[in-house]
């Protein structure tokens, strides 16, 4: 393996806290133990980057996973090995349970097919989890003839000691050596840590990694992924973190999960930081009932069995395949389609949801996508994880970042564990200031992965859920702007979204030329300090550089009527003109043009999915349009849903097909600032 430049960092920074991630890899084909228990035997014997320290490390793992671990068909050699020297030493997941009739605990240790193991009660008041599923631990098994003679069970565990991390300072060594890297280094760092390599990654699948370590992080924190198969989704929950418990399809009943009412045993929310539901679209559930208290528990942490409230802090995630592509999948349904019935179409189960991670934007795993370089090791790394589940970084939003107005409660809280998961991710040490970048980098992902939760809740036809224009302010005087959800339309689409202030959708109705046709174009403009206008196009089309200069005279000779007190000779502005047809000469679009230098200039968004047809004249007259139900038809078929052009069209529009009519709304504008004024969003 060849050093680069982050492996050198990280060496320096975490020393003895490294593994190589291909030796793991190594080792996990070797041996029947999950990925978290080898870089357990790895961190302690090989955490250097000491090539011959790491070779001597590498014999001793070797060798103790070789006499530790029992492959199958070598059951009856380690109990005879416990039988023959009084005790033998093995790496097993332990469980265990009260027996009433034994008055006291027996453990399950299913390698060797032993499930009526003595344990010390000592050994499970100290690690609780053994009665919830239980745990990987290295074991040291006896024997006693005695006791085998007299009640049958011969086998009994006298130590016990848990594969995970035991130090209590972990967080203060991971939030110091934050400290040496940049954002994007962190980022990188982050993802090889859990084996993948991040240069072979997009960034959008390297978003959807680290949005899938938010639960682990996130107290109480419900997430759903659905996506293709062999892109990983498990790979977290199953093989990096002894904190995190999985679920793989069956039946979820209600002792096993919250509370067991005839023991009085607490369910695996209460006893892991994740439960993680594998194969979500096989799952059941015992009772209407066990939804029911799931969707209370969602929703404030708290379930009720008897008498008793109780708290839990375990986030909830549900995993699992789509069977069609994402684009088909909105065509015949929504996103929840291939959860079980009892969920799919429930819209008060979907709202307690915080994030849809996007699924699709993660690739098929492959070698190449594995990383070969240095990363934490994962009992390391889960524990720090674990410790920030007691922190908060909802405080550095405040009074930074505002959310827009389509947001309701549940959807705010939903943003801010998203943004406050990321940036404990990011940021370790709650001290270390979050850059403007990177908060706004977490805000942008919180409200795109809410949204989509709200846009399935549409789907479904809940009228509460109408409004799912996610926006956000950065700053006291920031400019709104509007988060979509990128599977829902292409860029060359016209969304439901508004645009960023300065953009603006028009159609042209063409003009004289017989190559000069109507088509769809947009306008995006920038403004800055200086004066004048700049078309960015090269060469830019004449028709368009002539109605970009009626934009531009109306603009300064009707600034008060239009944008107010605002000095827009002082603004220099900048003009692209993008083609979505065939026709690229841009004729007859003055009006869209000075809307959009007023959008830039007001720093106000123009409405979602409206269009702007007209042309203004040097005197601030508005030409009539000739092709107005030609027009109207082209909209429908770009699949705008409002229209705005002059009120001189409207008799026009009396042979537009009822079909048509439906589908589009039409507005009317006299002038100029009738126009702004019905474009602009309020």
């Amino acid at each position: 393996m060849e050093m680069d430049t982050l492996d050198h960092k990280a060496a320096t920074a975490f020393e003895g806290y490294l593994v190589r991630k291909d030796l793991v890899r190594t080792f996990a084909r070797q041996f029947p133990v999950p990925t978290y228990v080898v870089e357990f035997m790895l961190g302690r014997y090989c955490a250097s980057t000491d090539p011959q320290e790491i070779e001597e490390g590498l014999e001793i793992v070797q060798r103790q996973l070789a006499s530790r671990t029992v492959r199958a068909g070598e059951e009856e050699l380690f109990k005879a090995r416990a039988y023959k020297d009084g005790s033998a030493k093995l790496i097993d997941i332990v469980s265990v349970r009260f027996v009433e009739k034994e008055g006291g605990y027996l453990a399950s240790l299913p390698s060797l097919n032993l499930n009526r193991v003595r344990i010390p009660d000592k050994i499970v008041d100290d690690n609780e989890r053994l009665l919830t599923g239980g745990f990987y631990a290295e074991v040291t098994l006896e024997y006693d003839s005695v006791i085998a003679e007299e009640k049958g069970n011969a086998f009994g565990i006298s130590e016990l000691r848990p594969i995970q991390m035991s130090k209590r300072n972990v967080l203060d060594i991971l939030a110091e050596a934050r400290s040496n890297f940049s954002s994007d280094e962190w980022r990188d760092f982050l993802v090889r840590s859990i084996g993948l390599e991040s240069n072979a990654l997009s960034q959008r699948a390297k978003d959807a990694i680290l949005l899938r370590m938010v639960p682990f992080v996130e107290r109480n924190y419900n997430m759903v992924e659905l996506g293709p198969r062999g892109t990983g989704k498990s790979h977290l929950f199953q093989q990096v973190s002894p904190y995190a418990h999985l679920i793989s399809g069956g039946k979820a009943t209600i002792a096993k999960m919250f509370v067991n009412n005839n023991t009085g045993q607490r369910g695996l929310v209460c006893q892991y930081d994740v439960v993680c539901f594998d194969e979500v679209s096989g799952i059941s559930f015992d009772s209407k009932e066990g939804i029911n208290i799931m969707k209370g528990y969602m929703e404030s942490g708290e379930f009720s069995r008897g008498k008793e409230s109780i708290r839990a802090d375990g986030s909830m995630v549900f995993v699992g395949n789509f069977d069609v592509d994402v684009e088909h999948q909105q065509r015949v349904g929504h996103l929840f389609g291939p959860l079980p019935a009892e969920m799919r179409d429930d819209t008060a189960w979907m709202d307690r949801i915080h994030c849809y991670l996007p699924g699709w934007d993660v690739p098929k795993m492959n070698k190449d996508l594995t990383t070969d370089h240095f990363g934490l090791v994962s009992d390391f790394f889960s524990e720090c994880m674990s410790r920030l589940r007691f922190e908060s970084r909802v405080s550095a939003m405040q009074n930074r970042v505002h959310l827009g107005g389509a947001l309701s409660g549940r959807d705010t809280n939903a943003v801010n564990k998203t943004v406050s998961g990321l940036l404990k991710l990011m940021y370790p040490n709650q001290d270390m200031p979050v850059s403007d970048e990177d908060l706004e980098w977490a805000t942008r992902l919180g409200l795109e992965v809410r949204r989509r939760v709200k846009e399935q809740q549409k789907r479904v036809g809940a009228a509460e859920f109408r409004n799912t224009h996610f926006s956000y302010f950065i700053g006291d005087d920031g400019v709104e702007k509007f988060v979509a959800t990128p599977e829902l339309r292409a860029d060359n689409e016209i969304g439901d979204d508004p645009l960023e202030p300065g953009q603006i959708w028009a159609i042209s109705e063409g003009g004289a030329d017989i190559d000069d046709n109507a088509g769809l174009y947009r306008i995006e403009v920038n403004g800055g300090p200086g004066s004048g206008v700049k078309i960015l196009n090269n060469p830019a089309p004449a028709a368009f550089k002539e109605s970009v200069r009626y934009a531009e005279q109306n603009l300064y000779s009707r600034s008060v009527q239009l944008i107010g007190d605002r000095d827009p000779r002082s603004h220099e502005f900048s003009i692209q003109l993008r083609a979505f047809d065939a026709a690229k000469r841009g004729s007859k679009l003055g009006m869209a043009a000075l809307i959009a230098m007023c959008s830039s200039l007001l720093k106000k968004s123009v409405k979602g999915g409206l269009i702007v047809v007209g042309e203004i004249n040097l005197g601030g007259s508005i030409e009539p349009i000739s092709n107005a139900v030609n027009i109207a038809e082209l909209a429908v078929e770009k699949g705008a849903s409002a229209l705005l052009m002059p009120v001189t069209a409207r008799r026009q529009l009396y042979d537009l097909s009822d079909d048509m009519a439906t589908k589009i709304d039409i507005q009317f504008y006299q002038d100029a600032r009738d126009a702004l004024l019905k474009a602009i969003v309020e």
